[in-house]
């Protein structure tokens, strides 16, 4: 009788350890690890989005660029028509200038 009642605690005992030590693993096992393919997967969406930004980024300083020079043109037109008008009203005062001149120059 003492034999069967040992075999019977021993059995008990090892189930208790048995279940301690496969707790963990059950407990592991039910949580939501990323596999190596979900990780594979998520790595290259970010990957992906991140080459995304890269490229509108450079969209948009390509963008901004563009309205930068295209500004600067229109400053440099507006400086030349408005060197044009300076000039040109310097011209006829020259010509007024130069008839003065004659007119007001002896006669021989």
């Amino acid at each position: 009788m003492l034999s069967v009642k040992l075999k019977i605690n021993s059995l008990l005992l090892s189930l208790c350890v048995i279940s301690t030590l496969l707790l963990p693993a059950l407990a592991r096992a039910e949580t939501d690890y990323e596999t190596g393919d979900i990780a594979a997967t998520r790595a290259a969406d970010q990957r992906a989005a991140l080459a995304k930004k890269a490229e509108e980024r450079k969209k948009r300083a390509a963008e901004r660029q563009k309205a930068a020079e295209t500004q600067k043109a229109a400053e440099m037109k507006k400086a030349e028509e408005a060197q044009k008008s300076v000039e040109e009203q310097k011209k006829p005062d020259t010509q007024t200038a130069n008839e003065s001149q004659k007119e007001n120059a002896p006669t021989k």
